[in-house]
């Protein structure tokens, strides 16, 4: 795995940090602190939608004023759009959503933290780096 700056956190991973659950709580908790978590808007959406009050909606806005979000571009969304096809292409199905995150994480040279495996499949395929709770 490259020495990155850059920990994207996917919304699979942190569910499981506000549930407090580890190694995911422990290992998120250290990026936070050592200020190499990014975020994405698509991210931040997903997580806005599954709030489940809003105190839990309060908390998730700041994310706009804690976290670097990485910069994102129509060009990403086209090529999210061609990897799915590709993925499609093989038989394999991977969501839009995701293959955008991956599109972007690429982009920027970030690192994915994620629980989802089906980002697996989009790492064997591309260029994606998938953190690793090693």
């Amino acid at each position: 795995m490259k020495d990155s700056d850059k920990i994207l956190v996917d919304t699979s991973a942190w569910i499981e940090f506000f549930r407090k659950k580890d190694p995911y709580y422990m290992v998120i908790l250290e990026l936070i602190d050592t200020s190499k978590v990014c975020c994405l808007g698509i991210i931040l959406a997903e997580l806005l939608q599954g709030a489940k009050s809003q105190k839990e909606l309060d908390v998730l806005k700041e994310f706009l004023h804690v976290f670097d979000f990485l910069p994102e571009s129509t060009e990403m969304w086209k090529n999210a759009g061609e990897l799915s096809y590709l993925l499609r292409q093989k038989g394999k199905s991977v969501g839009l959503s995701d293959c955008y995150i991956s599109v972007v994480a690429n982009t920027n040279d970030a690192i994915l933290l994620t629980l989802d495996r089906h980002f697996e499949v989009i790492e064997k395929e591309t260029g994606l780096i998938l953190y690793g709770f090693t």
